[in-house]
C-alpha cells in the first residue's frame, strides 16, 4: 500500500509560480510511474503530467511548456513546477501513482492517490 501527501499548493497572482511536492511511502516509489492530476469545481480529473520511473515525461496539452514533472527517488519525492500561472489552472491537484510501465493519462489507470492541494491563481 502506497501513501501519498501532496503539499506546496497556495494562492499565487496570474503570472507566478508555485512547487508542488508529493512524498510516497509504504511501497518502492522507484518502480512506480508519478503523475499529477488535477480537478476544478464542477469539471472532471484533468490528466496534467507523469513520469516514468526511468524519467521519461510526458504533460497534458493545456500545460506543456510551462509546467515541468521530476522526481527525486532518493526521497520518494516527486514535484511539479508550475510557471506562467493563469486563472484557469485554479484547482485542487492530485498525485497518483501508476504500477504499470507506459506513461498513463486517464484517472482510472493509477493505483494510488494523494489527498489533493489546492492551488489558487487570481486574475
Amino acid at each position: 500500500q502506497v501513501q501519498l501527501v501532496e503539499s506546496g499548493g497556495g494562492l499565487v497572482q496570474a503570472g507566478g509560480s508555485l512547487r508542488l511536492s508529493c512524498a510516497a511511502s509504504g511501497g518502492t516509489f522507484s518502480r512506480y510511474a508519478m503523475g499529477w492530476f488535477r480537478q476544478a469545481p464542477g469539471k472532471e480529473r484533468e490528466f496534467v503530467a507523469v513520469i516514468s520511473s526511468s524519467g521519461n515525461t510526458y504533460y497534458g496539452d493545456s500545460v506543456r511548456g510551462r509546467f515541468t514533472i521530476s522526481r527525486d527517488n532518493a526521497k520518494n519525492t516527486v514535484y511539479l513546477q508550475m510557471n506562467s500561472l493563469k486563472p484557469e489552472d485554479t484547482a485542487v491537484y492530485y498525485c497518483a501513482a501508476d504500477a504499470g510501465t507506459y506513461l498513463r493519462s486517464r484517472p482510472s489507470e493509477y493505483d494510488y492517490w494523494g489527498q489533493g492541494t489546492q492551488v489558487t491563481v487570481s486574475s
